[in-house]
């Protein structure tokens, strides 16, 4: 994105060196800054290594090229994006305020990291647009850019030490990201100690991941994981016996010829051996998950363990966590005819014959498709969220959220759909994209007028306005045309899949 003869030119003095931006609706906006070297030459598959400080003024003024990856085809993610290696970059979006002398700083900070399933995306979407959260809330908001696929995740350490955090490159990444703004944002309005990290989907799943990091103590106090949670790392198992099918789909399994290859045959590589496992709800593949074969992996260093285990344990215990899911996350990717034997089929998968008869006694009206997506958006969204909430009851306060808003779009199909939920929390619904997802009829800006303000309110107070999830209470603020709070919703659903009651 270029700047216009009417943006105003400005240039803040950071550690990192002399950045240059432009204020744009009346908003600052500096985008694609480095906070890590690029990734290329020798530092493929590597741990990201931090940047000298800049000699010459660094113009921030258009957005980085995205990292490696290839569109998947769906609603989402159709079109291909401008990409590269070199791709650790972020953007930064503060209130003008800040060039105003004597100005006290000490801002909340938003730290946006992009879902995409862990194989595409970037922090330039336009539904991130922090412009507002600035502009109309005093707040500082940063959007990133991390390794995906197996640029990221492949587990290559078995080649030498030097790849010894190649099976979690994607999440030093974001750790480097969150150092950068810890050592500098105070340049730009924003306070080190006041950082809330916060991501949707992939973007979710970092956060937690994130929050069992040791390495990232500190760097953030509270946390949004939204439609995303613990469940999504892989054991060191899993993730070889994916990378030996990634290394013999590539024909490549040395040190130098990996440093060598295109990009282009790792992209395509890593899409077969993502098709050879199988993604998406409900299929469980031999690796004995259903999640993508290029995840974070747990049991290193940098991630000691399985999330749920380290929160469990007392990992992030000082986090606030503002976390929740949507109420029909998986009809953006249903597809095809749905029976009786698939909904069956799904349900062995999971191990949740019991959840699926249970559905279907609480559902009397449901059809095969409403069960499965009922089943699917439990299994892989709200009872993840859950687990997390239950595992922090002796931590800081965790609050429960679940977006609920229909979509008017393809004759209500998609319902409340997953990452339908953004451009309401980031109050963007005039943003590119977004009237298709909302459908036809009036703007719901009542519903994202709400949501925009708890999202700022806890990310500037830690407080969203309603009491913390308890096993009591189980406290659930439900967003909609009407927001309303609930107690314990869908309680005997919740109860089918086991674990806390």
């Amino acid at each position: 994105m270029e700047g216009t003869m009417n943006d105003k030119s400005t240039t803040i003095h950071a550690p990192a060196g002399n950045i240059q931006g432009r204020e744009k609706n009346d908003a600052l906006l500096f985008a694609g800054i480095p906070y890590a070297q690029a990734p290329i030459d020798n530092l493929r598959f590597k741990a990201p290594q931090p940047l000298a400080p800049f000699t010459d003024t660094f113009a921030a003024l258009k957005f980085s090229p995205a990292a490696p990856q290839i569109p998947s085809g769906g609603m989402t993610d159709s079109a291909p994006v401008r990409w590269s290696e070199d791709c650790l970059y972020l953007n930064i979006s503060a209130p003008t305020n800040i060039l105003k002398e004597g100005d006290a700083g000490g801002r909340a900070v938003m730290v946006w990291i992009h879902g995409g399933g862990y194989t595409s995306g970037q922090g330039a979407i336009p539904w991130y647009n922090g412009t507002r959260f600035a502009k109309n809330n005093d707040i500082v908001v940063v959007s990133i850019n991390y390794r995906l696929g197996a640029l990221g995740f492949a587990d290559l350490t078995h080649l030498g030490d030097e790849f010894a955090t190649s099976n979690i490159n994607g999440t030093l990444d974001q750790i480097a990201a969150l150092q950068w703004v810890h050592d500098n944002i105070a340049a730009f309005g924003g306070d080190p100690d006041r950082v809330t990290i916060a991501g949707e989907s992939a973007g979710g799943f970092s956060v937690a991941t994130l929050m069992a990091c040791p390495s990232a103590d500190g760097l953030f106090q509270q946390a949004i994981p939204q439609s995303g949670a613990c469940h999504h790392t892989l054991p060191a198992t899993a993730a070889r016996t994916a990378t030996d099918h990634f290394l013999q789909t590539l024909g490549h399994s040395s040190a130098v010829e990996l440093m060598t290859v295109s990009v282009d045959a790792i992209l395509a590589a890593q899409n077969a051996t993502t098709a050879h496992y199988g993604r998406g709800a409900g299929q469980v593949n031999e690796l004995g998950t259903s999640v993508s074969p290029f995840y974070p992996v747990h049991g290193n260093t940098t991630l000691p363990a399985a999330p749920l285990d380290a929160l469990k344990a007392g990992a992030s215990a000082s986090v606030r966590v503002l976390t929740g899911s949507n109420k029909d996350e998986t009809t953006l990717w249903s597809s095809g005819q749905t029976d009786q034997a698939k909904v069956e089929r799904v349900a062995a998968g999971y191990q949740a014959e019991h959840a699926l008869e249970i559905y279907g006694r609480t559902r009397p009206e449901a059809n095969h498709h409403d069960l499965l997506v009922a089943l699917t958006t439990d299994h892989m969204f709200r009872i993840p969220a859950i687990r997390l909430a239950e595992a922090r009851q002796d931590a800081a306060p965790t609050f429960m959220y679940q977006f609920n808003w229909r979509s008017r779009a393809m004759d209500g199909a998609l319902g409340a759909t997953h990452s339908l939920e953004i451009p309401f929390a980031f109050d963007n619904l005039d943003q590119a994209g977004v009237d298709f997802f909302i459908g036809p009829g009036e703007k719901p800006q009542a519903v994202a007028d709400t949501m925009h303000k708890v999202w700022s309110d806890f990310i500037k107070t830690g407080e969203p306005g309603w009491p913390r999830y308890d096993l009591t209470t189980r406290a659930t603020m439900m967003f909609d045309n009407e927001t309303l709070l609930v107690e314990d919703p869908d309680s005997e659903e919740r109860l089918a899949w086991g674990g806390i009651r």
